[in-house]
């Protein structure tokens, strides 16, 4: 998984703007115990204002993916890079009419997440990635 992460990651910084039939971006955060800068290459969706939308899925595991925890722990922290230019962005997790519109969206563009939801017992976490001026 990790020669995976590297090359969606490659890929992702050289221009390419989707991996695995997704947009995809590198989500950069600090690791919440280690303070060590973390990459991860995830999937987005298009959000409200610009912004962009990633899930926590980890592909229906039952614990949230380690990135997850990061943002929560530094979302002052996070940066996205896409297309090789890296930007600074609000991390928010969304909750209530906020989620479910955003689910709708999401599971209609990518119909895998909603089988993702369906293997594990967890809510999967939509957090909304938001450019700072």
């Amino acid at each position: 998984m990790r020669w995976l992460n590297r090359f969606a990651e490659k890929r992702i910084r050289k221009g390419g703007n989707a991996f695995g039939g997704m947009n995809a971006l590198v989500l950069i955060t600090v690791g919440r115990k280690s303070g060590i800068e973390r990459r991860t290459p995830v999937g987005w969706f298009p959000g409200e204002d610009g912004s962009r939308l990633i899930v926590a899925s980890a592909a229906g595991a039952p614990k949230n993916p380690a990135w997850y925890h990061n943002v929560a722990a530094n979302p002052d922290k996070v940066r996205i890079e896409l297309a090789g230019e890296t930007h600074d962005v609000t991390a928010e997790q969304l909750h209530g009419e906020q989620r479910d519109r955003a689910w709708k969206q999401i599971e209609t563009a990518a119909p895998r997440f909603a089988d993702y939801q369906r293997k594990t017992d967890r809510q999967l976490p939509i957090i909304r990635l938001t450019l700072r001026q």
